[in-house]
């Protein structure tokens, strides 16, 4: 009888028959010495919880039992082992660490008090934001990764006995399962586990998609297995040909990767057609190759459905090639991996402590590992458990920090951030009134660096009032921004140093490119400045000066302004502007026109009389377009 079943049996409690059974589906993951120590932690647990039930009526120990099986299906050592079988011992005796570190060493004692701390938690989330600071948090808060594998078995086997809870109960635990230890077990590589508490999941939060999709796939069981059955053999015989020994298991998709895909496309399950998935397992990597060839071969591939994940892993370490063809008018999903490929994708992270085929048993190094290889680059070839993880953790974490409020909501801060930082983060009212603050129950400094997974109780006077020393001591954005607000508006006295570099360098910067325009302007001034000219007020024609003339009332030019004369009857030489409107409407004006100048006493050059000229000739010829344009008008 399989261990799950027997473990669950209610008319067979029998302790010893428990771990006799465990060792009979388990023989090959044990040495003698660690059935021994496994055997001693049962009888330690048996001692301290034989007559304790659970509120099904179910003895208590028979959940530790089944924790501890499918720590074992993981291929688990016995250290982990104990660690399923202990990891809620601490509810029932509270003082037993130091016989449990004393009996069975220090890992399992640090295991123990690791999956206490996290079962003591108030996980809730309502965001995708919240879920992913909590699974952050959780690898915070410990020192060793098979704290979350133990974890993960807990929930797993929750899950599986869901039903003895009400309904309310189910939802919530099924919410929290599919929010935070899903995704958890995905980051860690663990398939099954992750796939198995999905469709759980499912079944407990939507029962109506489960059971519709349920029924599905039971409807068309006995088609599909003829259907797999024959492109079974198809890739056995064409694999046989090419000389490559292969595993092949064949099964319908997921419930909850089959609701996922019903969700995306919006469609009923019975309008899906790729539900069904081949896994074809070689020995290497170029065989992998080989036999994506073959399958192409035998059937034409999907455009835009290969992918190659040995190539290029996923972040979790994943490796395979994935291709859909189309068999018999169908979809058909081909997953081809290695062996070692498998193990990874199943067991991810746990399969670091995987016993090495042989007699042996040594543990297999870090730095074999293709999940390992891939989560980050290792550069230290004796890299212990303990480093491994705390890199691992450094990736996953960043520059963050994980607290708890009083009633257990996570809130994420950057590293050094203090009291007052996660006063603001609650509230701007609870971080304006802020006096004191508490962290898991001692009063501590307002301005001391918060640490990862620290309770916060915050203390407040309604006469209280943010402070420049707050100012100075905060490290978040909206503390600084919510602060530094409240002090301009409400302080008199405060003066904002970095405000006032800002205005003194505006102004410095400022004057500087006044000072700039304003050089810019004289120097232009010069380049365009007359020169001073002393003029006698005389009218000058050629070389002389003693004719008659007469100034225009019209446009009364002034000494210096460009002229024009023209010969009149009566008065002599009459003096316009050259530009004089009145002087370009006169009739026969151009025959009548002299070349006249305002005299400077001093006789000019022929070059300096040929440029005036040209000149004059030029506002003449603008002043004659401008009075066509005007009586055009």
């Amino acid at each position: 009888m399989h261990l799950q079943t027997f473990a669950a049996n209610t008319t067979e409690t029998d302790p010893q028959k428990l771990i006799d059974t465990f060792f009979s589906e388990y023989p090959q993951n044990f040495t003698p010495e660690d059935e021994e120590k496994i055997r001693s932690a049962w009888d330690f647990l048996i001692g301290k919880t034989r007559n304790l039930k659970r509120k099904c009526g179910l003895p208590y120990y028979l959940h530790p039992m089944r924790v501890a099986c499918i720590l074992a299906e993981s291929h688990l050592g016995a250290d982990a082992i104990i660690s399923g079988i202990f990891h809620n011992i601490l509810d029932v005796d509270s003082e037993c660490l130091d016989e449990i570190e004393k009996r069975f060493g220090k890992d399992v004692a640090n295991i123990a008090k690791g999956t206490a701390k996290i079962t003591g938690l108030k996980i809730k989330s309502k965001t995708l934001q919240e879920a992913d600071s909590i699974r952050k948090m959780l690898f915070a808060m410990i020192d060793d990764i098979r704290v979350i594998l133990v974890k993960l078995a807990d929930r797993l086997d929750r899950m599986r006995n869901l039903k003895s809870v009400d309904e309310q109960a189910q939802r919530a635990v099924a919410k929290e399962v599919i929010d935070i230890w899903c995704p958890l077990a995905s980051r860690l590589g663990m398939s099954d586990v992750k796939s198995e508490m999905e469709d759980l999941s499912l079944k407990y939060s939507n029962p109506d998609a489960f059971q519709q999709i349920k029924a599905i796939v039971a409807q068309k069981k006995a088609e599909r297995a003829d259907y797999l059955d024959k492109a079974v053999k198809k890739i056995y015989t064409a694999a046989e040909k090419s000389g490559i020994s292969v595993t092949i298991t064949s099964r319908a998709k997921h419930f909850y990767s089959i609701y996922q895909k019903m969700r995306k496309r919006n469609k009923e399950a019975g309008e899906l057609y790729d539900l069904l998935a081949l896994r074809i397992i070689c020995q290497t990597a170029n065989e992998c190759y080989t036999l994506i060839g073959i399958v192409h071969g035998l059937w034409k591939p999907m455009d835009g459905r290969f992918k190659d994940y040995i190539a290029m892993p996923k972040p979790n370490g994943y490796q395979s090639l994935h291709t859909t063809v189309i068999c018999e008018g169908k979809p058909l999903e081909i997953q081809i991996r290695t062996q070692e490929m498998h193990n990874i994708a199943e067991h991810g992270v746990a399969s670091h402590w995987l016993y090495k085929k042989g007699t042996n048993h040594d543990m297999v190094k870090a730095e074999d590992l293709s999940i390992i290889n891939q989560l980050r680059s290792l550069r230290d070839q004796n890299l212990s458990d303990e480093r491994f993880f705390s890199e691992l953790k450094n990736e996953l974490l960043g520059d963050s920090i994980y607290v708890f409020t009083p009633r257990g909501d996570v809130k994420e801060l950057p590293a050094g951030a203090n009291a007052i930082d996660f006063a603001y983060a609650i509230h701007s009212d609870v971080g304006e009134k802020i006096v004191g603050a508490k962290a898991d129950g001692k009063i501590i400094p307002l301005t001391a660096p918060l640490q990862n997974t620290q309770i916060i109780e915050i203390l407040t006077n309604p006469q209280a009032h943010p402070t420049q020393g707050q100012l100075l001591a905060v490290k978040t954005g909206k503390a600084r921004q919510k602060i530094h607000s409240w002090l301009t508006a409400n302080d008199p006295t405060f003066i904002d140093k970095e405000a006032l570099e800002k205005r003194e360098a505006e102004i410095a910067a400022n004057t500087i490119h006044s000072r700039q325009v304003a050089e810019e302007k004289r120097k232009k001034r010069a380049a365009t400045k007359k020169p001073e000219v002393d003029y006698t007020g005389k009218i000058r024609i050629e070389n002389t000066t003693n004719f008659m003339v007469t100034i225009a009332k019209c446009c009364s030019p002034k000494p210096g302004d460009p002229i024009a004369g023209y010969v009149s009857r009566n008065r002599g030489i009459t003096i316009h502007k050259a530009s004089c409107l009145t002087y370009l409407r006169i009739q026969d004006v151009e025959k009548r026109t002299v070349k006249v100048e305002w005299d400077t006493g001093k006789q000019k050059s022929a070059k300096q009389i040929e440029a005036e000229n040209k000149r004059k000739e030029k506002m003449r010829e603008q002043a004659i377009a401008k009075n066509k344009y005007s009586r055009q008008r």
